[in-house]
């Protein structure tokens, strides 16, 4: 039987799972518990979504050339969601406190006619993209490395 495996795919995989376990761990040290929503969780650190976009676009420049087009695509894409990570939801998340506290108020004076808060933790500071870029390129390194794909 043939297995299909797209190394890159999986590298980029790993690198998710690796951040989003890293963000349970954190929260357990912080909380003194262990929660695993912090695992489906958006937002925290360090960024899954950086690191899953920086694991694909190192293993797509190691196995098919830095001057790919393939690399090219998703470095692009990695901006892209870098600058989304730190800059959009970012704001977002800085508007839902604002928001929060207006509903706060409001439900002190009207009660039960306020629906619940919204959800604050939703982007990433520049230093948890920043760290999600630095662990998604190692995953990357390192992985294809042992493989033998990467020489230094």
């Amino acid at each position: 039987m043939n297995t299909i495996v797209n190394e890159t795919l999986l590298i980029s995989f790993v690198a998710w799972f690796i951040a989003q376990t890293l963000k349970v761990i954190g929260g357990l040290i912080r909380e003194k518990k262990l929660d695993i929503s912090f695992f489906v969780r958006s937002g925290g650190m360090p960024s899954s979504h950086t690191a899953l976009v920086t694991s694909l676009a190192t293993s797509v420049g190691v196995l098919q050339g830095f001057n790919s087009v393939e690399f090219a695509i998703a470095t692009v894409f990695s901006g892209i969601v870098m600058y989304d990570a730190a800059g959009v939801r970012r704001a977002v998340g800085q508007q839902s406190i604002i928001l929060n506290r207006i509903l706060h108020e409001l439900r002190e004076r009207r009660s039960k006619d306020v629906e619940h808060d919204v959800r604050e933790l939703i982007g990433h500071t520049p230093f948890q993209v920043f760290s999600g870029a630095l662990l998604g390129i190692g995953i990357a390194v390192l992985w294809l490395w042992v493989r033998g794909e990467l020489r230094f």
